[in-house]
């Protein structure tokens, strides 16, 4: 399999596809919920309230903290996970602006 060859492709079309790549699992989706419904977690939490793997939630956590999505801040032995506010905003705008492009009236089928 060859390689996706980001480089190809603008700046804007690699952010879009990042941020659609999150919402490509049901189990960041639900992360994501979970965390706005009560505003901050722990990860033993969050693998009561999805009912996936402690593991396999810690790997979820880390896409979306990777791209920005989630900040999580140590407390004791464990770490607390919220929503980052900011870059929430920011992914909202930028996938408005290519979900709301016009549709050409023109039909092409």
């Amino acid at each position: 399999m060859g390689l996706a060859k980001t480089e190809m492709f603008t700046d804007q079309q690699n952010e879009i596809a990042l941020f659609a790549k999150v919402f490509g699992h049901p189990a960041r989706v639900a992360i994501l919920q979970h965390l706005f419904n009560i505003n901050s977690c722990v990860c033993g939490d969050l693998v009561n309230e999805i009912g996936l793997a402690q593991p396999t939630i810690s790997q979820h956590l880390k896409e979306l903290k990777h791209l920005g999505l989630i900040k999580g801040n140590v407390e004791g032995t464990s770490v607390c996970y919220c929503i980052n506010t900011e870059n929430w905003v920011k992914m909202k705008e930028v996938m408005s602006q290519f979900l709301n492009q016009d549709i050409s009236k023109a039909e092409c089928c």
